[in-house]
Protein backbone atom coordinates (compact mmCIF):
# COMPACT_ATOMS: atom_id res chain seq x y z
CA UNK A 1 0.00 0.00 0.00
CA UNK A 2 1.52 3.32 -1.03
CA UNK A 3 1.58 6.57 0.89
CA UNK A 4 -1.32 8.11 -1.05
CA UNK A 5 -3.58 5.12 -0.43
CA UNK A 6 -2.90 5.20 3.29
CA UNK A 7 -3.53 8.92 3.53
CA UNK A 8 -6.93 8.49 1.88
CA UNK A 9 -8.18 6.93 5.13
CA UNK A 10 -10.13 9.96 6.41
CA UNK A 11 -9.19 10.78 10.01
CA UNK A 12 -6.14 8.55 9.62
CA UNK A 13 -4.66 11.25 7.41
CA UNK A 14 -4.47 13.55 10.42
CA UNK A 15 -2.32 11.09 12.31
CA UNK A 16 -0.46 8.90 9.85
CA UNK A 17 1.96 11.33 8.22
CA UNK A 18 4.53 11.55 11.06
CA UNK A 19 4.70 7.75 11.21
CA UNK A 20 4.98 6.94 7.51
CA UNK A 21 8.73 6.61 7.68
CA UNK A 22 8.25 3.80 10.21
CA UNK A 23 6.00 1.94 7.79
CA UNK A 24 8.47 2.29 4.93
CA UNK A 25 11.64 1.67 6.95
CA UNK A 26 10.93 -0.59 9.95
CA UNK A 27 13.24 0.10 12.88
CA UNK A 28 15.98 -2.39 13.62
CA UNK A 29 17.58 -2.27 17.06
CA UNK A 30 20.56 -4.12 18.46
CA UNK A 31 20.50 -5.46 22.03
CA UNK A 32 23.92 -4.16 23.04
CA UNK A 33 22.97 -0.55 23.76
CA UNK A 34 20.72 0.20 26.71
CA UNK A 35 20.70 4.01 26.97
CA UNK A 36 17.21 5.43 26.57
CA UNK A 37 17.74 9.09 25.67
CA UNK A 38 19.89 11.31 23.43
CA UNK A 39 20.60 14.99 24.03
CA UNK A 40 22.79 16.92 21.59
CA UNK A 41 23.93 20.50 22.27
CA UNK A 42 25.80 22.61 19.73
CA UNK A 43 27.75 25.82 20.26
CA UNK A 44 29.38 27.48 17.25
CA UNK A 45 32.59 28.76 15.73
CA UNK A 46 35.13 26.15 16.72
CA UNK A 47 37.76 26.81 19.36
CA UNK A 48 41.35 27.86 20.03
CA UNK A 49 42.86 24.45 20.83
CA UNK A 50 45.57 25.45 23.35
CA UNK A 51 42.93 27.22 25.44
CA UNK A 52 40.51 24.29 25.21
CA UNK A 53 42.61 21.18 25.73
CA UNK A 54 42.57 19.72 29.28
CA UNK A 55 45.79 18.86 31.10
CA UNK A 56 46.95 15.32 31.81
CA UNK A 57 45.81 12.22 29.95
CA UNK A 58 43.47 9.26 30.26
CA UNK A 59 41.77 9.07 33.63
CA UNK A 60 44.31 11.52 35.07
CA UNK A 61 43.08 14.68 33.43
CA UNK A 62 41.75 18.00 34.65
CA UNK A 63 40.57 21.37 33.41
CA UNK A 64 43.16 24.09 33.91
CA UNK A 65 42.04 27.26 35.72
CA UNK A 66 41.34 29.99 33.18
CA UNK A 67 40.90 27.54 30.29
CA UNK A 68 37.75 27.31 28.19
CA UNK A 69 36.62 24.15 29.99
CA UNK A 70 37.49 25.38 33.49
CA UNK A 71 33.77 25.66 34.40
CA UNK A 72 33.54 21.86 34.07
CA UNK A 73 35.95 21.24 36.95
CA UNK A 74 34.51 18.56 39.22
CA UNK A 75 32.57 16.87 36.44
CA UNK A 76 35.58 14.92 35.16
CA UNK A 77 34.22 11.51 36.31
CA UNK A 78 31.13 11.98 34.15
CA UNK A 79 32.80 13.11 30.92
CA UNK A 80 34.55 11.67 27.88
CA UNK A 81 36.61 14.50 26.40
CA UNK A 82 37.63 13.74 22.82
CA UNK A 83 40.95 15.17 21.64
CA UNK A 84 42.31 14.84 18.12
CA UNK A 85 39.05 13.96 16.34
CA UNK A 86 38.68 14.91 12.66
CA UNK A 87 35.55 15.11 10.54
CA UNK A 88 35.33 12.48 7.83
CA UNK A 89 33.99 15.09 5.41
CA UNK A 90 33.24 18.81 5.32
CA UNK A 91 35.37 21.85 5.99
CA UNK A 92 35.00 25.50 6.90
CA UNK A 93 31.88 26.89 8.57
CA UNK A 94 29.07 25.65 6.34
CA UNK A 95 30.65 22.34 5.43
CA UNK A 96 31.32 21.59 9.08
CA UNK A 97 27.80 22.57 10.09
CA UNK A 98 26.24 20.15 7.62
CA UNK A 99 28.66 17.30 8.32
CA UNK A 100 28.62 17.61 12.11
CA UNK A 101 25.64 15.31 12.74
CA UNK A 102 25.25 13.80 9.25
CA UNK A 103 28.85 12.71 8.49
CA UNK A 104 28.01 13.68 4.91
CA UNK A 105 24.82 11.63 4.66
CA UNK A 106 21.28 12.89 4.06
CA UNK A 107 19.99 12.36 7.61
CA UNK A 108 21.51 13.45 10.91
CA UNK A 109 22.24 10.94 13.65
CA UNK A 110 19.56 12.31 15.99
CA UNK A 111 16.87 11.55 13.42
CA UNK A 112 18.23 8.06 12.82
CA UNK A 113 18.13 7.43 16.57
CA UNK A 114 14.65 8.94 16.82
CA UNK A 115 13.39 6.39 14.30
CA UNK A 116 14.46 3.65 16.71
CA UNK A 117 13.66 5.00 20.16
CA UNK A 118 11.13 7.76 19.52
CA UNK A 119 8.03 5.92 18.38
CA UNK A 120 6.58 5.40 21.86
CA UNK A 121 6.71 9.05 22.91
CA UNK A 122 4.59 12.08 22.10
CA UNK A 123 7.44 13.54 20.06
CA UNK A 124 9.85 11.33 18.16
CA UNK A 125 12.33 14.19 18.57
CA UNK A 126 12.41 17.81 19.64
CA UNK A 127 14.58 20.43 17.95
CA UNK A 128 15.19 23.49 20.15
CA UNK A 129 17.41 26.47 19.44
CA UNK A 130 18.41 29.97 20.39
CA UNK A 131 18.61 32.67 17.70
CA UNK A 132 19.16 30.43 14.67
CA UNK A 133 16.57 31.75 12.24
CA UNK A 134 17.25 35.44 11.68
CA UNK A 135 19.29 34.45 8.61
CA UNK A 136 16.68 31.95 7.46
CA UNK A 137 17.18 28.26 6.81
CA UNK A 138 20.61 27.79 5.24
CA UNK A 139 23.57 25.44 5.50
CA UNK A 140 25.03 27.82 8.06
CA UNK A 141 21.99 27.90 10.35
CA UNK A 142 20.80 24.28 10.39
CA UNK A 143 22.34 21.13 11.88
CA UNK A 144 19.44 18.64 11.81
CA UNK A 145 18.55 16.93 8.54
CA UNK A 146 16.11 14.30 7.34
CA UNK A 147 16.46 12.89 3.82
CA UNK A 148 18.57 15.88 2.78
CA UNK A 149 16.13 18.53 4.02
CA UNK A 150 16.49 20.86 6.99
CA UNK A 151 14.57 20.08 10.15
CA UNK A 152 13.81 23.57 11.42
CA UNK A 153 14.41 24.10 15.15
CA UNK A 154 12.10 26.14 17.38
CA UNK A 155 13.71 29.39 18.56
CA UNK A 156 10.86 30.27 20.94
CA UNK A 157 10.77 28.68 24.42
CA UNK A 158 7.15 29.75 24.80
CA UNK A 159 6.23 27.84 21.66
CA UNK A 160 8.13 24.77 22.89
CA UNK A 161 6.36 24.88 26.25
CA UNK A 162 2.92 25.16 24.62
CA UNK A 163 3.61 22.22 22.31
CA UNK A 164 5.08 19.92 24.94
CA UNK A 165 3.35 20.89 28.18
CA UNK A 166 0.54 23.30 27.34
CA UNK A 167 -2.23 20.69 27.25
CA UNK A 168 -1.39 18.92 30.50
CA UNK A 169 -4.45 19.21 32.71
CA UNK A 170 -6.78 20.26 29.85
CA UNK A 171 -9.15 17.28 30.01
CA UNK A 172 -11.49 18.48 27.26
CA UNK A 173 -8.69 19.04 24.79
CA UNK A 174 -7.15 15.67 25.61
CA UNK A 175 -10.53 13.99 25.17
CA UNK A 176 -10.95 15.51 21.70
CA UNK A 177 -7.45 14.41 20.65
CA UNK A 178 -8.02 10.92 22.02
CA UNK A 179 -11.28 10.73 20.08
CA UNK A 180 -9.46 11.53 16.84
CA UNK A 181 -6.91 8.84 17.65
CA UNK A 182 -9.67 6.29 18.27
CA UNK A 183 -11.24 7.07 14.89
CA UNK A 184 -7.91 6.94 13.08
CA UNK A 185 -7.02 3.64 14.73
CA UNK A 186 -10.34 2.13 13.67
CA UNK A 187 -9.89 3.24 10.05
CA UNK A 188 -6.33 1.94 9.91
CA UNK A 189 -7.38 -1.37 11.44
CA UNK A 190 -9.96 -1.72 8.65
CA UNK A 191 -7.23 -1.08 6.06
CA UNK A 192 -5.11 -3.76 7.70
CA UNK A 193 -7.47 -6.45 6.45
CA UNK A 194 -6.63 -5.56 2.83
CA UNK A 195 -2.85 -5.94 3.22
CA UNK A 196 -0.48 -8.82 2.73
CA UNK A 197 1.50 -10.32 5.61
CA UNK A 198 4.37 -7.83 5.39
CA UNK A 199 2.05 -4.85 5.09
CA UNK A 200 -0.02 -6.05 8.06
CA UNK A 201 3.11 -6.34 10.20
CA UNK A 202 4.20 -2.82 9.29
CA UNK A 203 0.76 -1.37 9.90
CA UNK A 204 0.64 -3.13 13.27
CA UNK A 205 3.81 -1.23 14.20
CA UNK A 206 2.01 1.95 13.20
CA UNK A 207 -1.05 1.09 15.28
CA UNK A 208 1.20 0.38 18.25
CA UNK A 209 2.70 3.84 17.79
CA UNK A 210 -0.79 5.32 17.87
CA UNK A 211 -1.53 3.41 21.07
CA UNK A 212 1.62 4.86 22.62
CA UNK A 213 0.61 8.37 21.59
CA UNK A 214 -2.84 7.78 23.09
CA UNK A 215 -1.29 6.75 26.39
CA UNK A 216 0.85 9.89 26.50
CA UNK A 217 -2.13 12.08 25.62
CA UNK A 218 -4.04 10.55 28.50
CA UNK A 219 -1.58 12.10 30.91
CA UNK A 220 1.12 9.44 31.23
CA UNK A 221 4.00 11.88 30.85
CA UNK A 222 4.93 11.17 34.44
CA UNK A 223 5.27 14.79 35.52
CA UNK A 224 3.52 18.02 36.28
CA UNK A 225 3.96 20.71 33.66
CA UNK A 226 6.84 23.08 34.54
CA UNK A 227 6.14 26.77 34.77
CA UNK A 228 5.86 28.46 31.39
CA UNK A 229 8.95 30.47 30.38
CA UNK A 230 8.69 34.21 30.83
CA UNK A 231 7.86 35.93 27.52
CA UNK A 232 10.95 37.36 25.86
CA UNK A 233 12.11 38.67 22.51
CA UNK A 234 13.65 35.56 21.03
CA UNK A 235 15.84 37.42 18.52
CA UNK A 236 17.05 40.20 20.85
CA UNK A 237 20.81 39.80 21.36
CA UNK A 238 20.55 40.87 25.01
CA UNK A 239 17.99 38.11 25.65
CA UNK A 240 20.22 35.32 24.32
CA UNK A 241 21.13 34.05 27.83
CA UNK A 242 17.44 33.93 28.80
CA UNK A 243 16.49 31.95 25.70
CA UNK A 244 19.41 29.54 26.17
CA UNK A 245 18.52 28.94 29.82
CA UNK A 246 14.85 28.36 28.99
CA UNK A 247 15.58 25.96 26.12
CA UNK A 248 18.06 23.88 28.13
CA UNK A 249 15.58 23.67 31.00
CA UNK A 250 12.79 22.60 28.64
CA UNK A 251 15.08 19.96 27.12
CA UNK A 252 15.69 18.42 30.54
CA UNK A 253 12.00 18.58 31.48
CA UNK A 254 10.92 16.96 28.21
CA UNK A 255 13.34 14.07 28.71
CA UNK A 256 12.51 13.68 32.40
CA UNK A 257 8.77 13.60 31.68
CA UNK A 258 9.06 11.10 28.84
CA UNK A 259 7.63 13.52 26.28
CA UNK A 260 10.51 12.56 23.99
CA UNK A 261 13.70 10.53 24.04
CA UNK A 262 15.64 12.67 21.57
CA UNK A 263 16.38 16.40 21.91
CA UNK A 264 18.77 18.68 20.04
CA UNK A 265 19.55 22.19 21.30
CA UNK A 266 21.33 24.50 18.87
CA UNK A 267 22.85 27.58 20.52
CA UNK A 268 23.04 30.09 17.67
CA UNK A 269 24.75 28.88 14.48
CA UNK A 270 28.07 28.87 12.71
CA UNK A 271 29.33 32.38 11.88
CA UNK A 272 27.27 33.40 14.91
CA UNK A 273 26.96 37.19 15.27
CA UNK A 274 25.91 37.03 18.93
CA UNK A 275 27.66 39.68 21.03
CA UNK A 276 28.21 38.62 24.65
CA UNK A 277 27.18 42.01 26.01
CA UNK A 278 26.35 40.43 29.39
CA UNK A 279 30.10 39.78 29.69
CA UNK A 280 30.93 43.37 28.80
CA UNK A 281 31.88 42.51 25.21
CA UNK A 282 31.19 44.59 22.12
CA UNK A 283 32.46 42.35 19.30
CA UNK A 284 30.57 39.42 17.80
CA UNK A 285 31.44 35.84 18.69
CA UNK A 286 32.44 34.94 15.13
CA UNK A 287 34.82 37.87 14.85
CA UNK A 288 36.40 36.99 18.21
CA UNK A 289 36.84 33.38 17.10
CA UNK A 290 39.39 34.58 14.52
CA UNK A 291 41.56 36.46 17.00
CA UNK A 292 45.23 35.83 16.25
CA UNK A 293 47.50 34.79 19.12
CA UNK A 294 49.05 38.25 19.02
CA UNK A 295 45.62 39.78 19.71
CA UNK A 296 45.59 38.88 23.39
CA UNK A 297 42.53 41.00 24.16
CA UNK A 298 40.54 39.27 21.41
CA UNK A 299 41.70 35.82 22.51
CA UNK A 300 40.79 36.58 26.11
CA UNK A 301 37.32 37.74 25.07
CA UNK A 302 36.76 34.61 22.98
CA UNK A 303 37.89 32.38 25.85
CA UNK A 304 35.47 34.18 28.18
CA UNK A 305 32.61 33.64 25.72
CA UNK A 306 33.50 29.96 25.37
CA UNK A 307 33.64 29.62 29.15
CA UNK A 308 30.08 30.92 29.20
CA UNK A 309 29.05 28.11 26.84
CA UNK A 310 30.88 25.66 29.10
CA UNK A 311 28.86 26.97 32.03
CA UNK A 312 25.65 26.20 30.15
CA UNK A 313 26.84 22.65 29.49
CA UNK A 314 27.79 22.38 33.17
CA UNK A 315 24.27 23.37 34.15
CA UNK A 316 22.85 20.77 31.79
CA UNK A 317 24.95 17.89 33.15
CA UNK A 318 24.24 18.91 36.75
CA UNK A 319 20.52 19.03 36.00
CA UNK A 320 20.56 15.51 34.56
CA UNK A 321 22.54 14.30 37.57
CA UNK A 322 20.03 15.82 39.96
CA UNK A 323 16.94 14.31 38.28
CA UNK A 324 15.88 10.72 38.89
CA UNK A 325 15.09 8.27 36.13
CA UNK A 326 11.47 7.23 36.87
CA UNK A 327 12.16 3.66 35.72
CA UNK A 328 15.57 2.83 37.20
CA UNK A 329 15.77 5.29 40.11
CA UNK A 330 19.31 6.22 38.98
CA UNK A 331 20.29 9.75 37.96
CA UNK A 332 18.74 10.70 34.63
CA UNK A 333 22.25 11.17 33.21
CA UNK A 334 23.04 7.46 33.55
CA UNK A 335 20.61 6.45 30.81
CA UNK A 336 21.21 9.50 28.61
CA UNK A 337 23.86 10.05 25.94
CA UNK A 338 24.78 13.74 26.04
CA UNK A 339 26.93 15.20 23.26
CA UNK A 340 28.36 18.71 23.22
CA UNK A 341 29.32 19.14 19.57
CA UNK A 342 31.13 21.81 17.61
CA UNK A 343 31.33 22.17 13.85
CA UNK A 344 35.01 23.14 13.50
CA UNK A 345 38.40 22.74 15.11
CA UNK A 346 40.74 25.76 15.17
CA UNK A 347 38.46 28.61 14.18
CA UNK A 348 41.36 30.69 12.88
CA UNK A 349 42.17 28.09 10.22
CA UNK A 350 38.58 27.19 9.22
CA UNK A 351 39.31 23.47 9.50
CA UNK A 352 37.30 20.48 10.63
CA UNK A 353 40.29 18.76 12.18
CA UNK A 354 40.93 18.29 15.88
CA UNK A 355 37.29 19.19 16.52
CA UNK A 356 36.44 19.48 20.24
CA UNK A 357 33.59 17.20 21.31
CA UNK A 358 32.55 16.07 24.78
CA UNK A 359 30.30 13.18 25.75
CA UNK A 360 28.65 13.03 29.16
CA UNK A 361 27.11 10.04 30.92
CA UNK A 362 27.68 6.29 31.16
CA UNK A 363 24.92 5.31 28.72
CA UNK A 364 23.99 2.66 31.29
CA UNK A 365 27.49 1.22 31.19
CA UNK A 366 28.05 1.35 27.44
CA UNK A 367 30.65 4.13 27.78
CA UNK A 368 33.44 4.45 30.34
CA UNK A 369 33.54 8.15 31.26
CA UNK A 370 36.07 9.97 33.40
CA UNK A 371 38.72 10.16 30.68
CA UNK A 372 40.46 12.44 28.22
CA UNK A 373 40.49 10.26 25.09
CA UNK A 374 43.14 11.06 22.50
CA UNK A 375 41.65 9.53 19.37
CA UNK A 376 44.62 10.27 17.09
CA UNK A 377 42.77 11.52 14.03
CA UNK A 378 39.87 9.07 14.21
CA UNK A 379 36.92 10.47 12.29
CA UNK A 380 33.70 11.67 13.81
CA UNK A 381 31.51 9.28 11.85
CA UNK A 382 32.89 6.55 14.12
CA UNK A 383 31.88 8.57 17.17
CA UNK A 384 28.37 8.95 15.76
CA UNK A 385 28.22 5.18 15.17
CA UNK A 386 29.19 4.65 18.82
CA UNK A 387 26.50 7.08 19.95
CA UNK A 388 23.90 5.20 17.92
CA UNK A 389 25.12 1.83 19.21
CA UNK A 390 24.86 3.07 22.81
CA UNK A 391 21.19 3.71 22.13
CA UNK A 392 20.59 0.27 20.67
CA UNK A 393 20.73 1.28 17.00
CA UNK A 394 22.39 -1.36 14.83
CA UNK A 395 24.88 0.68 12.79
CA UNK A 396 28.33 -0.31 11.59
CA UNK A 397 28.99 2.82 9.52
CA UNK A 398 27.27 6.18 9.14
CA UNK A 399 26.94 8.88 6.52
CA UNK A 400 29.63 8.76 3.86
CA UNK A 401 32.17 7.50 6.37
CA UNK A 402 33.73 4.07 6.60
CA UNK A 403 34.72 4.04 10.29
CA UNK A 404 33.15 1.58 12.68
CA UNK A 405 32.36 2.37 16.32
CA UNK A 406 35.16 4.03 18.26
CA UNK A 407 36.32 1.37 20.70
CA UNK A 408 38.23 3.90 22.80
CA UNK A 409 34.91 5.17 24.18
CA UNK A 410 34.06 1.81 25.77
Amino acid sequence: MDRRTLLSGGAAALIAAPFLRHLERPARAAPFGTAQRLLVVHSPNGTIPPHWRPTGSGASYSFAPGSILAPLAGLEPHLLVLDGMDFNTGDNHEGGMHAMLTAGGPTSIDQVVADHIGQGTRFASLELSAQTSAWGGTGQTRMVYRDGAFVTPDDDPGSVWRRVFGDLGDDRLLARRTSVLDLASAELAELQGRLGAEGRAQLEQHLESLRSVEKSLQGELGCVAPAAPAPTSTQDNARFPDVVAAQLSLAVEALACGATNVVTVQLSHTVSPVVFTWLGQSEGHHALSHSDDSDTAGVDAFVAAEQWYAQQFRWLVDALLSRTDPVTGAPLLDGTVVLWAKEMGDSRDHVCRNVPWILAGRANGFFTPGRLVSVGGATHDGVLVSVANALGVDLEQFGTGTAGPLGALR
